[in-house]
């Protein structure tokens, strides 16, 4: 009776065993899958973010936080480019609230509306592109700026379009 019991009790061990292997195997055979779906996708991400950095990189070309010879112009004239960027931004902005037609938008807004720049971007220590619309047209201008000796900032307008309204 008691090699009975043995047997059992190593019959049952031999099949616990058994299956812990099988059971643990394939809990690491799932865990493999994981890491190679896991390491296809990083692959994956990191082209993508590869790409990405390659568009920003292309698209910042022309900015004025990228450009060391304009940053340097502005230093050379002993301004604070992190003071004065925000300060050319706002005075544009600020045009946005003068009373009547826009003083830089050379189109008229349609009925009960104003022309209001939207987007700016500084390209250099001399060129700006902005974007305005009035809710129902929009367009782009090209400025030029400059600081003069007294201190004054002058923006004249270049070019400008207006989108075809369909």
């Amino acid at each position: 009776m008691k090699q009975r019991i043995f047997m059992y009790l190593f019959v049952f061990a031999a099949l616990l065993v058994l299956f812990q292997y099988v059971n643990s195997k394939r809990v690491f055979e799932d865990i493999n899958n994981k890491l190679v779906t896991q390491k296809k996708a990083l692959n994956k991400y990191k082209d993508s973010l590869a790409v990405l950095q390659d568009d920003i990189l292309e698209v910042s070309h022309f900015n004025l936080d990228r450009n060391e010879d304009a940053i340097s112009y502005f230093e050379n004239d002993g301004y604070n480019v992190s003071e004065l960027i925000p300060f050319i931004k706002d005075e544009l902005y600020r045009l946005n609230e003068v009373k009547g037609e826009h003083p830089i938008v050379p189109y008229a807004a349609s009925e009960g509306r104003k022309m209001l720049i939207n987007t700016v971007k500084m390209l250099n220590h001399k060129w700006i592109i902005a974007d305005f619309s009035d809710g129902e047209f929009w367009g782009e201008i090209f400025l030029t700026y400059e600081i003069t000796e007294d201190k004054q900032l002058k923006f004249n307008l270049v070019e400008s379009f207006l989108y075809p309204f369909y």
